[in-house]
């Protein structure tokens, strides 16, 4: 069963983003990040050539040819998944193909709005049994 977490009180929805895929991608495992829209989608690449600052993090679009052999894949044109292992999703509502992978990353900032979207999110996975990890990064 996919184990979920979500971070809550985030100031900044892409940094934490930057950080987790950093985090997974030197644990060795493969990350798809979910983000709402283009723009967002492309900061998130701007970011990863220089979050963290002494490492990279591989990365690319989904769009690609070399997604499916690299270890970040951003997406926000609902392409399939190449992989199974890590999840991230930066969109308002759940992903439909969330199930399918090991781990499952919810970000959720300070907004109110989105507080209320991910309130919506944790209530879907928790009626459908997921058991849910809470990281409040206030």
């Amino acid at each position: 069963m996919t184990q979920i977490d979500f971070y809550t009180h985030v100031a900044n929805k892409l940094q934490v983003a930057c950080k987790l895929a950093a985090k997974a991608h030197a644990q060795g495992l493969r990350v798809a990040v979910l983000c709402p829209d283009a723009a967002s989608a492309q900061s998130l690449d701007r970011m990863l050539w220089t979050s963290p600052p002494l490492a990279f993090v591989p990365h690319c679009f989904a769009s690609h040819p070399l997604a499916a052999r690299t270890p970040v894949v951003i997406d926000h044109e609902n392409a399939a998944p190449a992989h199974d292992e890590v999840l991230l999703n930066l969109r308002a509502q759940w992903p439909p193909v969330f199930s399918r992978f090991q781990r499952l990353l919810e970000i959720v900032s300070e907004d109110e709005d989105d507080r209320a979207a991910a309130r919506e999110r944790y209530k879907f996975y928790h009626e459908r049994g997921y058991q849910i990890r809470t990281h409040n990064l206030a």
